[in-house]
């Protein structure tokens, strides 16, 4: 398991899932899930959140956990 700080990029209350920018990478992760706990006006695009991995090797199985 690895948590990795990243950007909000985007946010879509509709299916609760974010796009994210890794902190030190260039590209941008779509589709990641957010946990319900955060309140969707929260995930206003320019926050840092944290965002977890699973499985390290595998970017689709990830998830933000927290805004700050």
């Amino acid at each position: 398991m690895e948590i990795r700080r990243a950007t909000v990029r985007g946010f879509d209350a509709g299916t609760y899932k974010a796009t994210v920018q890794l902190e030190g990478n260039p590209h941008y992760l779509s589709g990641v899930p957010v946990n319900r706990g955060i309140a969707g006006a929260d995930m206003a695009a320019g926050r840092w959140c944290m965002v977890v991995f699973v499985d390290p090797h595998e970017p689709s199985d990830a998830m933000v956990i927290g805004v700050y």
